[in-house]
């Protein structure tokens, strides 16, 4: 038999739906991962099995359902468990493209299905964050009423993604992100199962690797990639799918990196020490491999935030900021366009002045607490309310800085046992240049010199 023949016994209906839409799972036990929803007894276990126990017109409606989870999840799957039950209809709505106009129409041909027929109606809203505060108050009614089940899915929080009024009637069920076993899992039933390649084809050697690795933890796209790698394969007449039919289904070379393993703390190894050292092209370069390879952005955002304090310092006091703002900005747009934000921060801060003098002086000044060097605090500096504190004939009595030359106040501020010690040292670099010459005009005033006026 020809390959061409192997392919078309496999799957008869290939050309017409995708292999993740064939693969789909038709009931919870066959869902991959979610272990918490499918134990029996829990929430959404209850809610699929009472669906599954209705007969038409009955009026045991599940409720309202919002599927929360990370792409590629099951999200989809889960929802038409709930919603492809005999006694209902089944209509979904783009919240890209869906206005009020067309929630309202849903919402009166709901109504009119349940009075005339008893049939009731599943409304499936994907990434319902993405619709606006008006159009998520018009579902409030027919939610309340259940005219309609609304399963919705989405991404992101819906403590921040949904109105509280319908947040307030709805199951929320959180989804975890699939593990590399589960994704093995799914591709393995995929090249087997009848629905999917039948076992017409198989896979290299360290293919199922590369294909989990590449899926990010997306199920979709895990299927995706292998239902365009053994396309690629057929083309070259081949019934074994090799790496270069997965570069293929990416169209790119596939990146070496493991985000569980030694290769990924060494790749943010060197992207941190890139930007410590100022080679901003490196910086870039280890970036681009950690995007590419689906790190988690907000891993690489928190990583820049941490080098801003301990390797830049007051040295720019504007690189901590940048930091902050980039991992925000992630967080609100996510991927790929957040590639940008991680860039530009990456760029500045490999282009800032750098010094350690602040988390030299943290843990300089830490070490002396843990040490037990301190003591008691000047009595001046206590709280004039304070049991603590005993008056004696003889109390330093506070100045108040900013009634003096330069908002200086020649008085001691650390505890007896640590007069004259030093932790913050500024380097001549970057803005530390000028926040040095302040402490030095500072420390006079301390002493009681003339500081010079700001």
């Amino acid at each position: 038999m020809s390959t061409d023949d192997l392919f078309t016994t496999a799957a008869a209906d290939i050309v017409r739906r995708p292999l993740a839409a064939r693969m789909r799972p038709t009931s919870l036990d066959e869902v991959v991962g979610q272990a918490r929803l499918k134990v029996v007894g829990s929430p959404f276990r209850q809610l699929v099995d009472h669906a599954d126990a209705q007969s038409p017109g009955q009026s045991m409606a599940p409720a309202s359902v919002i599927l929360w989870g990370p792409p590629g999840c099951g999200k989809t799957t889960l929802a038409g468990l709930i919603a492809h039950q005999p006694g209902r209809r089944f209509v979904e709505l783009s919240a890209v493209s869906s206005g009020v106009k067309e929630v309202r129409a849903v919402i009166d041909e709901a109504r009119r299905s349940l009075g005339a027929t008893g049939v009731e109606t599943v409304l499936f809203i994907d990434e319902v964050h993405r619709f606006s505060k008006t159009q998520q108050d018009a579902l409030l009614p027919a939610v309340e009423e259940r005219w309609v089940t609304l399963v919705a899915a989405t991404t992101e929080n819906p403590t921040f993604s949904v109105v509280t009024p319908l947040l307030s009637r709805s199951l929320v069920v959180p989804l975890e992100a699939l593990a590399d076993s589960d994704i093995t899992l799914v591709l393995q039933r995929a090249v087997t199962d009848q629905r999917g390649l039948a076992g017409a084809i198989e896979l290299g050697e360290g293919v199922l690797e590369l294909l989990v690795r590449r899926s990010a933890g997306d199920a979709r796209r895990a299927l995706t990639t292998l239902e365009s790698a053994a396309g690629a394969a057929r083309q070259r007449n081949a019934l074994v799918i090799e790496r270069g039919d997965v570069e293929k289904a990416c169209g790119q070379s596939l990146t070496h990196y493991d985000r569980d393993g030694d290769y990924h703390y060494d790749i943010i190894s060197a992207f941190i020490k890139s930007v410590r050292g100022s080679d901003v092209d490196a910086s870039l370069h280890w970036l681009a491999r950690m995007i590419d390879a689906g790190e988690d952005p907000r891993f690489i955002a928190r990583r820049l935030i941490i080098l801003a304090a301990e390797d830049i310092g007051l040295a720019d006091r504007t690189a901590l900021t940048t930091a902050v703002a980039a991992a925000e900005a992630v967080a609100l747009i996510g991927m790929p366009e957040g590639r940008l934000p991680l860039a530009e921060a990456t760029v500045a801060l490999a282009l800032a002045p750098k010094s350690n003098a602040l988390i030299g002086a943290m843990d300089s000044a830490l070490a002396d607490v843990r040490e037990g060097r301190g003591g008691p605090v000047p009595t001046h500096l206590r709280d004039g309310h304070s049991s603590s504190r005993i008056a004696t004939d003889g109390d330093a009595t506070y100045v108040y800085p900013h009634d003096e030359p330069g908002r200086i106040a020649a008085q001691q501020y650390l505890p007896d046992s640590l007069i004259g010690t030093r932790y913050f040292e500024p380097r001549h670099v970057g803005d530390e240049i000028a926040l040095g010459e302040r402490l030095e005009r500072i420390l006079r005033g301390l002493r009681g010199g003339e500081p010079q006026a700001d």
